[in-house]
């Protein structure tokens, strides 16, 4: 398996794409992309025609039905995240552990060299998580897989936002040999003025360049929230008052862009401060300007607060992919492979 030849994947709980996104620009072109939200896939199909979507409950997805997945070099999975047990047992809690053991079961089932699993941060080392982490690793050990786990942040990887994400990277023998995670690369993370001036811009809003250079900083985490509850505002008053700090309401999102007659005053009312738009903060996840996300406000913004940004995938994919390619080409492993 070199560079020269494609790698296959398939990805389940795919929603707006970033995870996929991310693997394609690693190398991975997927057989299938499997979701039940509508607008997600109307994200996908917008962006990539060409892709195999696949509209079914996860906990039905019966891989015999869809033969191309058989055998894929990557089974990737950023499932709804789970909860603590402090609230696991909350009956509207459950369908998050569900679909965690729906992928596990589907690793089995198709048969993949590696296996790529996204999640809460603190699945990956709080005690809290312990049962449901105890549970991974065992089924993926139980299917002959070397499992890897760690922590890693968005802000590391060029994407101006805090935004720490959990992955467990599996995969058979001899790839586990090859495989390492990615190192952050030397270059600071671009600042949310870096980044969102152009669009800020675009429709003559005078305060554009003013704005952008008070807003130096990395982004807090992006709150999309869950199917159930949450609504189009930029997460908790504390991040909201960091947004506030540089001239933004983080109470709501904006239908477009500030304008000519648009003002801009910091130390006033939050509600006279412009809102970010949808598309600005697929922006502020990394996801590429040409990037569209279907559906209005709530049910667009959800889509971007709970993506995997591309770049953090990207970075995590290459190393997959290299592994794959380096015991093909039997190339020696690296020292720091554990």
């Amino acid at each position: 398996m070199s560079s020269s030849v494609p790698l296959h994947s398939v990805e389940i709980c795919a929603g707006a794409g970033g995870l996929a996104l991310g693997l394609e620009s690693a190398g991975f072109s997927p057989v299938a992309l499997v979701d039940t939200d509508e607008k997600a896939l109307a994200t996908l199909f917008a962006n990539r025609p060409e892709w195999n979507l696949v509209e079914e409950d996860l906990n039905a997805f019966d891989p015999e039905h869809y033969p191309e997945t058989y055998d894929v070099d990557l089974l990737s999975a950023g499932t709804p995240r789970v909860k603590s047990m402090a609230t696991i047992n909350r009956k509207d809690d459950q369908p998050e552990r569900r679909l965690v053991q729906a992928a596990l079961y589907l690793v089995g089932a198709v048969r993949p060299r590696a296996v790529l699993l996204e999640n809460v941060p603190g699945l990956v080392s709080k005690d809290e998580f312990c049962e449901i982490r105890a549970e991974i690793e065992d089924e993926l050990k139980h299917l002959g897989f070397r499992l890897f786990k760690s922590v890693l942040n968005a802000k590391d990887f060029g994407v101006p936002q805090h935004r720490p994400h959990g992955f467990f990277v599996a995969l058979r023998e001899p790839y586990a040999t090859y495989f390492t995670w990615p190192t952050p690369p030397v270059e600071a993370s671009p600042y949310v003025g870096d980044v969102l001036y152009p669009s800020m811009a675009s429709r003559g809003w005078p305060h554009a360049r003013a704005w952008a250079r008070q807003a130096k900083i990395v982004a807090p985490t992006l709150v999309g929230g869950s199917d159930k509850r949450g609504g189009p505002d930029l997460g908790p008053e504390r991040a909201k008052a960091v947004w506030e700090k540089i001239g933004i309401n983080g109470g709501t999102l904006a239908d477009e862009l500030p304008g000519p007659e648009d003002g801009w005053a910091l130390g006033g009312d939050r509600n006279d401060l412009p809102a970010l738009t949808v598309a600005q903060t697929a922006l502020l996840q990394g996801f590429p300007p040409s990037w569209q996300i279907a559906g209005r406000k709530t049910r667009g913004y959800r889509q971007v607060g709970q993506a995997v940004p591309p770049p953090l995938a990207e970075a995590v994919g290459r190393q997959i992919a290299a592994a794959l390619g380096a015991a093909a080409s039997g190339s020696q492993p690296p020292h720091s492979a554990r």
